[in-house]
């Protein structure tokens, strides 16, 4: 055996230049999503603190500028600048475009978080005063205009919230699933229309629903307004929102599961009766609270459809009714400190009402199609499945 065919000797590609050739191309370093390094952090920081320097010193040395809005858009903007060049310089095209995407993608994301928390904070610290146990039991039957914000409560708007958006649930959650499972497993004549109208039906407007339950169900037919009306009025935005997101809980479910059914004799019905809509089950029950979550704080419909009260109404077929988003409504209008610390207060309930429901919906629906929830997962423990 020659040295040359010695299992040891590395082996010499023949496009390999050699000598004076020219030197072989970078291979570009894979992008990690998820890494963040030690420079990128510092071109960040250092891009922002340097432009944040530069921009004030234009606007309070060097030109006649003020405003806020327009400082952090120009610093925003010299930030963006200043990172891309930093960036361009250290990195290579691939890398420094991503590291761009990732700078604009990270300062939306903070945008939105950093407005939800101010509206929380600005909420808690306006109802956090008047919120009492005796808020959740009492109504304003004995409330005066002298009365300090802890006396009374919102009872009533709580049981009026509940009773119409549960009333909206029974008679949209039906239709809705069902409407969703004739736009993706049946696909009939009339699902290229029904979609149409679903999608026009997700951008009415929300007083729209309430002028259309007035002008039928109250004027027309002639019934008083009460809390069954103003849930009529929410159904009318209940059913897009559940149609809608029902529609793409059953795209997730796998094909390979209905041609698994039809295999073993299955038919069309008992394909989805017995396989899909069980396996779509958790995300179902998604779409339904989140729906609910998309209506708990609609205000114009019930304004024109349930009248307000101030005591306790249990009956929501006779009679007016509150309901939360009303009595905030109604209460921050008038003039006394104390009646708007209490619509402050509702307005907190009301907020953590929907807390609520979107905690229970990531509970019930997991983190993506993959993702097993903790419920989900102990019920598959239960069955000896998991």
């Amino acid at each position: 055996m020659t040295a040359t065919d010695s299992p040891t000797s590395s082996p010499v590609d023949a496009d390999t230049p050699l000598g004076d050739g020219p030197p072989a191309q970078r291979i570009p370093e894979k992008i990690r999503v998820r890494k963040v390094e030690r420079d990128q952090v510092i071109i960040v920081a250092g891009s922002a603190v340097a432009m944040l320097a530069l921009t004030w010193l234009l606007y309070d040395r060097l030109l006649p500028l003020s405003g806020a809005l327009g400082f952090v858009v120009v610093w925003y903007v010299l930030f963006l600048a200043t990172s891309a060049f930093l960036t361009s310089r250290v990195y290579d095209p691939v890398r420094a475009r991503d590291q761009i995407a990732r700078v604009v993608v990270w300062s939306g994301g903070l945008l939105v978080i950093g407005a939800l928390s101010l509206v929380l904070i600005y909420t808690v610290s306006r109802g956090i005063g008047a919120l009492r146990p005796r808020f959740f039991l009492e109504d304003q039957r004995f409330v005066g205009a002298l009365s300090d914000a802890t006396e009374g409560g919102g009872g009533h708007a709580i049981i009026g919230t509940l009773q119409q958006v549960g009333l909206a649930m029974i008679i949209s959650v039906p239709l809705g699933i069902l409407t969703a499972i004739y736009l993706n497993e049946v696909k009939g004549r009339v699902a290229r229309p029904l979609r149409m109208v679903t999608d026009a039906m997700s951008a009415v407007p929300s007083i729209v629903a309430g002028l259309f339950i007035y002008a039928t169900w109250i004027l027309a037919l002639g019934n008083e307004a009460s809390g069954f009306a103003g849930a009529l009025a929410l159904s009318v935005l209940f059913l897009p929102t559940v149609t809608r997101t029902a529609e793409v809980v059953l795209r997730l479910v796998p094909g390979g599961l209905r041609e698994a059914s039809y295999a073993l004799g299955g038919n069309e019905w008992e394909t989805t009766a017995k396989v899909v809509v069980p396996t779509a089950r958790s995300g179902l029950a998604t779409s339904v609270i989140l729906g609910m979550a998309r209506v708990i704080g609609e205000t114009a419909p019930l304004i024109l459809t349930i009248g307000g009260a101030f005591v306790i109404n249990g009956n929501p077929f006779s009679g007016k009714q509150d309901a939360l988003p009303y009595f905030v409504y109604r209460l921050v209008r008038f003039p006394q400190e104390a009646q708007i610390a209490r619509a402050w207060t509702g307005a907190l309930v009301l907020l953590l009402l929907v807390l609520v429901l979107f905690l229970i919906a990531r509970a019930i629906g997991g983190r993506g199609p993959d993702h097993i929830g903790r419920l989900r997962r102990r019920s598959l423990r239960r069955k000896g499945l998991a």
